[in-house]
């Protein structure tokens, strides 16, 4: 991503969990996770997408985490259809909470793809366990694929309009009995080429 990221290993519940940091250059204001698409169709931590969430949120001044899911890269294990992936995230979000100043500071969660399906999931558990998130950012719903669970009202939700791979009718219906706002993003595909600008500058307006 840039000559300043770190990548390094953790012990997950299945094997290594390979992982990215990226530092803010400014006292951070807090964490941020950020996951990928769907590994069985070339997704890794390093999907242009994923690396623009990155960028974002270090430009907004959170310290962020990307990781791999299983089987890709160093990551182990095989893919899990998101049910172990869950338990990786979480397994990285208590290593993230382990560092320094880390404990208590507030935490996004930003995903692309499949992995808005994982994260909603990884959301929803850590809500249920009385560990709050600050906010969600979540590009490219995959609500015709999966069973994406409800998030905070909150959430910021970006698609584009000509998402041939999610059609935005189904982010519709699931957003729909939420209440939940659509972001959407004129003459955007799914992985957003040429709109990167765009979705990183409809980010950086919703959290100033």
């Amino acid at each position: 991503m840039n000559a300043q990221t770190e990548k390094f290993l953790i012990d997950g519940p299945f094997g290594k969990i390979e992982c990215a940091l990226d530092k803010s250059e400014s006292a951070p204001r807090g964490i941020a996770l950020v996951t990928h698409p769907h590994p069985l169709f070339g997704g890794t931590m390093d999907n242009k997408v994923a690396q623009t969430l990155a960028r974002t949120f270090v430009q907004l001044g959170y310290t962020t985490y990307r990781s791999n899911f299983r089987g890709v890269g160093e990551t182990g294990g095989e893919h899990d259809n998101g049910i172990g992936e869950q338990d990786d995230l979480l397994a990285l979000i208590d290593h993230m909470r382990a560092q320094p100043g880390q404990a208590d500071v507030p935490i996004v969660l930003a995903g692309f793809s499949f992995g808005t399906f994982v994260l909603s999931h990884v959301a929803k558990r850590m809500l249920e366990a009385g560990k709050p998130i600050e906010r969600m950012a979540l590009v490219g719903t995959a609500a015709s694929r999966w069973e994406v669970a409800p998030v905070p009202e909150n959430t910021l939700v970006i698609h584009g309009e000509v998402d041939d791979t999610v059609p935005i009718q189904s982010v519709y219906d699931w957003a729909r009995p939420q209440e939940l706002p659509i972001v959407v993003i004129p003459g955007g595909e799914h992985f957003f080429h040429r709109k990167l600008h765009i979705l990183k500058r409809v980010i950086v307006d919703a959290w100033r």
